[in-house]
């Protein structure tokens, strides 16, 4: 018990000395159109100084596509709404990219308009709306990322409907099997790195009774939305198994399941509710910021931009039909526990 009150602490600790930092700051923007400019492709680092304000002013995340300086001699100045198609609300790696089945929609900017996965299956090079991402990402700071791509994607395109295969996912219950070589650490390190420090630490220092779970998923909500947990020591534990599942699904996986499909996590009780509409990927309405930002052989780490949130007490709810357990009463001991068989 000492050692996970001094685990507790130490999380607690990390919560407390972090600072407020806003979403996509300024010296990022600057930093990735300095860096378009140094590499070539000036015209969208003008353009990026111009029209970050109005397309990256909301999220804590995005992808921007860039088109070479020729692709805009040869089209002019885009349009706004064209722009929009070139950039995307999540954060996207190259591997995440790949790893998306050929016919996957990713969102734009523009609610009205999606990029559509048309990288052929025998080939290693990735595609989209049938334009070549070119290389590795030109700018990468954790929460923007920047490719370059051949041209402008074509505002009308469009490929026959692929239908999405259902996942059912019935491996997602939990199975202790003793100890195995479970290692964090490499995940931990990235999710540093790309500002989510905070569940860094839980992961290193709360999932140790988790080492012997043979999958894992976790998603983590950036560090600035945690700061409002700082000093709340009694929340940490329920705070970081409600983000946890006992298995591993992948971005691939998230996008292949029915709307609505809910497991559950580690805390009892608490399930994660998948929804899926018009583009957009939510679990418990909190969008997925960056998918796959992690994916190893044990488990896989997606950002999120909120704190996935308890229910109200049925006192405030009104209907009298409410869980209770978003009021958990000081020195309550929060078990980690797997889901039941029977939900799958």
């Amino acid at each position: 018990m000492a050692v996970k009150q001094m685990m507790i602490l130490a999380a607690a600790s990390f919560i407390i000395i972090f600072r407020h930092t806003s979403a996509l700051p300024s010296e990022t923007v600057t930093n990735a159109a300095d860096t378009l400019s140094n590499s070539g492709y000036v015209a969208m680092s003008l353009t990026l100084n111009l029209v970050s304000d109005i397309l990256l002013s909301y999220g804590n995340a995005a992808t921007i596509f860039t088109p070479p300086d020729s692709a805009f001699a040869d089209h002019g100045q885009p349009s706004m709404a064209t722009l929009q198609l070139h950039f995307s609300p999540f954060a996207f790696s190259l591997s995440s990219i790949r790893s998306l089945p050929y016919g996957t929609k990713i969102p734009t900017m523009s609610s009205s308009s999606f990029l559509t996965i048309t990288t052929p299956s025998s080939s290693d090079q990735v595609s989209l709306n049938n334009v070549k991402i070119v290389g590795s990402p030109i700018f990468d700071d954790g929460s923007l990322i920047v490719f370059a791509i051949e041209n402008f994607f074509d505002p009308n395109f469009t490929i026959p409907e692929t239908p999405i295969e259902s996942v059912r996912l019935d491996h997602c219950t939990t199975s202790y099997g003793g100890f195995s070589n479970f290692s964090f650490h490499d995940g931990a390190n990235l999710l540093i790195s790309r500002g989510y420090s905070v569940m860094a630490s839980f992961l290193n220092l709360q999932l140790l009774g988790f080492l012997g779970q043979a999958t894992l998923t976790i998603f983590a909500p950036i560090d600035e939305v945690m700061i409002d947990y700082s000093g709340r020591f009694p929340d940490y534990q329920s705070l970081f198994l409600r983000h946890v599942l006992p298995c591993k699904i992948s971005w691939r996986d998230l996008i292949s399941v029915d709307d609505g499909t809910s497991f559950a996590t580690y805390l009892d009780g608490f399930k994660i509710t998948i929804n899926r509409s018009s583009g957009t990927f939510k679990v418990n309405e909190v969008p997925i910021s960056f998918p796959d930002m992690y994916y190893g052989d044990s488990f896989v780490i997606h950002g999120i931009r909120e704190v996935l949130s308890l229910p109200k007490p049925a006192e405030e709810s009104g209907d009298g039909d409410g869980d209770t357990f978003d009021e958990i009463p000081v020195g309550t001991v929060l078990v980690a526990t797997g889901p039941d068989r029977s939900e799958f």
